[in-house]
């Protein structure tokens, strides 16, 4: 049985219980490629707070979303199964609890080659996201999209929050950080050994004033000379976007990239093994007319179609 998006539009996009991109709601690892999975998880949160409610946000407008790409010329469905799985069960203030919910579900997914594409939460999920990939992948590559490094080691005597994940996934061994890159990072800092810090862990850390500087084509070498020949696990925090169009986050940060060369960047990595990705920090109570929610759901649809073309290549080697 393949699982798709329903294209015979039996009702209008604005009726119906909202999944992601109208998907059926299943769940179910057999003849399954993509899995959408939410995590309404916003305990990690040091500033606003809110973003338990991005999944959500994030399903209403992705009805909008359709099944094809013109840039890459394919029906997505063409090449992938694929479901809404629904919200992992998190517990409310409690990282931890949630982060073994989070293994207990994905961690079978990724057993079984089915890539997920997380909702967030805030972006200390990606931890627990690292730890169920692990099981299966060992240390994987980040390509991490981000205003800020999330490598910092406590806020307020706390060593898990939304700024700690991938200095912990180092710790645990979950990330390979000489072969991973961090790609956005801006906005004024904690210490001016912020940047450094991440670069002493081994990530490869490019700034938005970089990224501006080196061109698009230039970046995506870097990116791909920097993960070749490794798993990849790509994660995406929407205060990578300029906040005059992402407003609905959690630690929004001045300066950032345009969605225009987000996407351009975005469906230029082609060619990348990835076997998960997430998009984190949608906070809706600041998102005006729902512009964020609606950049995350392309984003995702982005996702989806890397996955579709890895899919595509891969029956073609066959």
């Amino acid at each position: 049985m393949k699982y798709q998006q329903d294209p015979t539009f039996k009702e209008p996009r604005f009726s119906g219980i909202s999944t992601f991109m109208r998907l059926p709601h299943v769940k179910t690892t057999e003849d399954v490629d993509v899995a959408v999975v939410g995590v309404p998880f916003d305990t990690g949160q040091t500033f606003r707070t809110g973003a338990r409610l991005g999944p959500q946000a994030i399903r209403n407008f992705s009805s909008l979303v359709r099944c094809s790409s013109n840039h890459h010329k394919i029906n997505i469905f063409d090449y992938i199964s694929a479901v809404d799985y629904g919200d992992i069960p998190v517990v409310p203030g409690f990282i931890q609890e949630t982060y073994e919910n989070m293994v207990d579900v994905l961690a079978p997914m990724y057993q079984k080659g089915i890539v997920p594409i997380v909702m967030g939460g805030d972006h200390s999920i990606t931890l627990g996201e690292l730890r169920a990939a692990a099981k299966t992948y060992g240390p994987v590559s980040l390509l991490h999209f981000d205003a800020h490094t999330d490598t910092v080691d406590s806020y307020f005597g706390q060593r898990y929050t939304h700024g700690t994940p991938f200095r912990r996934a180092v710790e645990e061994g979950l990330i390979d950080p000489a072969s991973s890159i961090q790609i956005g990072m801006r906005g004024s800092m904690n210490s001016v050994n912020e940047y450094d810090d991440s670069r002493e862990l081994g990530f490869e850390v490019i700034t938005t004033d970089e990224l501006l500087e080196m061109g698009i084509p230039a970046l995506i070498s870097a990116i791909k000379n920097r993960v070749k020949g490794h798993n990849v696990f790509l994660s995406f925090d929407v205060d990578f976007i300029d906040p005059a169009f992402a407003p609905g986050t959690g630690t929004p940060e001045v300066g950032g990239i345009y969605p225009r060369e987000a996407f351009q960047i975005l469906r230029q990595l082609t060619d990348i093994p990835f076997l998960g990705f997430d998009v984190v920090e949608v906070l809706p109570a600041y998102d005006h007319a729902d512009i964020t929610s609606a950049l995350a759901a392309n984003i995702m649809f982005e996702m989806m179609c890397l996955a579709a073309l890895n899919k595509k290549a891969a029956v073609l080697d066959i």
